[in-house]
């Protein structure tokens, strides 16, 4: 079992800036590929980023790349996602999740592969 909570959060302003957190616990953390995944009111959940057990291998939705990257810190627990020159469009709750991958520089862009979710945190980017 993983336990996953996510922080970071916020209202923020169309260009800004915000960095989420996900801290794990309950298993060791470098067993696990995370990801990123976003979910706006009346819409269904979308992937964002992924990052692989060790942290080589990444992926990207094409509507982030270049603005977002995800990162992890295997000693901390964590993996983060820093956002950068925000857009209205990227408001949503914001999710992480956890699974055993396949090989240590897996990533995984479907949801449906991961098992551990955590409650997410609300992103609001005003215009």
């Amino acid at each position: 079992q993983v336990q996953l909570v996510e922080s970071g959060g916020g209202l923020v302003r169309a260009g800004g800036s915000l960095r989420l957190s996900c801290a794990a616990s309950g298993r060791t953390f470098s067993n696990y590929a995370m990801g990123w995944f976003r979910q706006a009111p009346g819409e269904e959940r979308d992937f964002v980023a992924a990052i692989s057990r060790n942290g080589g291998s990444t992926s990207y939705a094409d509507s982030v790349k270049g603005r977002f990257t995800v990162s992890r810190d295997n000693a901390k627990n964590t993996v983060y996602l820093q956002m950068n020159s925000l857009k209205p469009e990227d408001t949503a709750v914001y999710y992480c999740a956890a699974t055993v991958p396949s090989y240590s520089s897996a990533t995984y862009a479907d949801g449906v592969g991961y098992r551990y979710w955590g409650q997410g945190t609300q992103v609001t980017v005003s215009s």
